[in-house]
């Protein structure tokens, strides 16, 4: 293949950006058929569809979003020549874009990032949400990927892969009850209040069934969906939550909270969702390897 003409990748940058050919070709004083000959002339050398027709507007196929994110480092690093020679360097890094449940747990999310926080070589967005909205952002290429304690639905046509990351205990925690007896579950929910993730969370339904079938209505204190307050109200209150361990893994490490019973066939399940790419991103690729390859390890609590 022929090196990269630079003058075809300038024009496709500017439409790419300009969202419009019109747009585009009336900035860089240019004729729309002569801009539109240039950029399939950049098609042709890379071999791959860069824009799409979606209406009257351009839309960039997932190749172009790759190539764009080439150009924008190319002609950043460009900018970035001016300013180092004229005394004003800037940093260039690659950016993993990162999308979270609003509910999943801060421990969690810190454990599948951990390899990446710190470097400087990395720029690291993280964005909170519900499910759906971030999965909109996932198939616009907006995010790299969603970190949840569910599986994304699936069909035929889906093009969203499931990764399992990791799959925890679900236990009753509380403060230390030194001269008190042993928790003893179930039994002891009928008089013990409890804290108790929403309705909406998978591991309430699990849990909600195994009280069921022992015949036990709980003193419900509170239900929670954000697991980051459940935390706090855990800390706070005399009452036994429902978490998974790592939730509270750093009161439990410093004797604050404690463990009183695990949850008998009730987990709590962590995915990283992402969208099958022809082009990865590479930031992800390893981050995933690091995550995937633990899977099998026992789980820290």
């Amino acid at each position: 293949m022929r090196d990269l003409n630079y003058n075809h990748l300038r024009y496709f940058w500017a439409v790419a950006h300009e969202g419009s050919l019109t747009r585009a070709a009336e900035k860089m004083h240019l004729s729309q058929s002569a801009l539109s000959v240039q950029i399939q002339k950049l098609e042709y050398q890379i071999g791959h569809k860069l824009f799409e027709r979606a209406g009257k507007k351009l839309v960039l196929t997932e190749a172009g979003i790759i190539a764009l994110d080439y150009a924008d480092t190319v002609f950043k690093a460009g900018d970035e020549l001016m300013s180092t020679l004229k005394g004003r360097p800037l940093a260039s890094r690659p950016v993993l874009k990162v999308g979270a449940l609003t509910t999943l747990s801060r421990n969690f999310q810190l454990e599948f990032l951990r390899p990446l926080v710190g470097r400087p070589d990395v720029e690291l967005i993280v964005r909170s949400g519900n499910m759906r909205d971030l999965l909109a952002q996932l198939e616009t290429h907006a995010l790299d990927v969603v970190l949840a304690n569910s599986a994304a639905p699936q069909d035929a046509r889906s093009s969203l892969r499931n990764h399992l990351l990791a799959q925890q205990p679900v236990s009753l925690v509380g403060h230390p009850r030194p001269k008190a007896r042993p928790f003893t579950f179930p039994d002891d929910l009928r008089t013990e209040p409890v804290l108790l993730p929403s309705l909406d969370s998978s591991i309430r339904v699990a849990f909600d069934r195994v009280l069921e079938l022992a015949g036990i209505r709980p003193i419900i204190l509170a239900e929670v969906d954000d697991m980051a307050m459940l935390r706090l109200l855990a800390r706070e209150r005399e009452a036994v939550t429902l978490v998974p361990p790592i939730v509270v893994r750093d009161e439990m490490e410093a004797g604050i909270l404690v463990e009183h019973c695990r949850i008998p066939d009730v987990t709590e399940t962590f995915y990283a969702i992402v969208q099958r790419r022809r082009f990865p991103n590479r930031l992800l690729t390893e981050t995933l390897r690091i995550a995937t390859s633990a899977t099998t390890a026992p789980a820290r609590a």
